[in-house]
């Protein structure tokens, strides 16, 4: 990656930490999930509503930390608003390979360019856990219901 297009998604995830999408409580959720990553202090609550046919009709977000997990989590709440939950796994499982270098085929189109920013963390191993966590508190969320923590 060239040192102008990695600039540009540094700033893209300083953007979506310093001014986060989705940001705030839900009271309306069908699912909630908590997570907490013990090595760096960051912590995340999702919040969602799943309707009847399997949509999330709304997701939003709490959390502290640092720039990447917020980055994360608000690029995330994003990008799953509006989509199935089966949508909404394949997506997570696509991110989560992305950002463990791994090939992550099931990512294209839209959908890989604005997830790209977050690529570059597969080259920080320490910090993959900070831009997974709220994508595993949100799967967490969706398996559990109303009572979901992970750490």
């Amino acid at each position: 990656m060239d040192d102008s297009l990695r600039e540009l998604y540094q700033e893209v995830i300083l953007d979506h930490s310093r001014h986060p999408r989705h940001f705030g409580p839900l009271e309306a959720a069908t699912h909630e999930g908590e997570g907490h990553n013990p090595l760096c202090g960051d912590r995340v609550k999702i919040y969602l509503v799943v309707d009847d046919a399997g949509r999330i009709a709304d997701i939003k977000f709490e959390g502290k930390g640092c720039a990447i997990s917020q980055a994360s989590a608000s690029l995330m709440t994003d990008m799953i608003a509006g989509r199935t939950v089966a949508e909404a796994e394949k997506l997570m499982d696509g991110f989560l390979h992305m950002v463990k270098g791994e090939d992550a085929m099931d990512l294209v189109g839209d959908d890989r360019e604005r997830l790209d920013i977050m690529a570059g963390v597969s080259a920080f191993p320490m910090r993959v856990k900070c831009a997974t966590l709220a994508w595993h508190t949100m799967k967490s969320a969706l398996e559990h219901g109303m009572a979901a923590k992970t750490t």
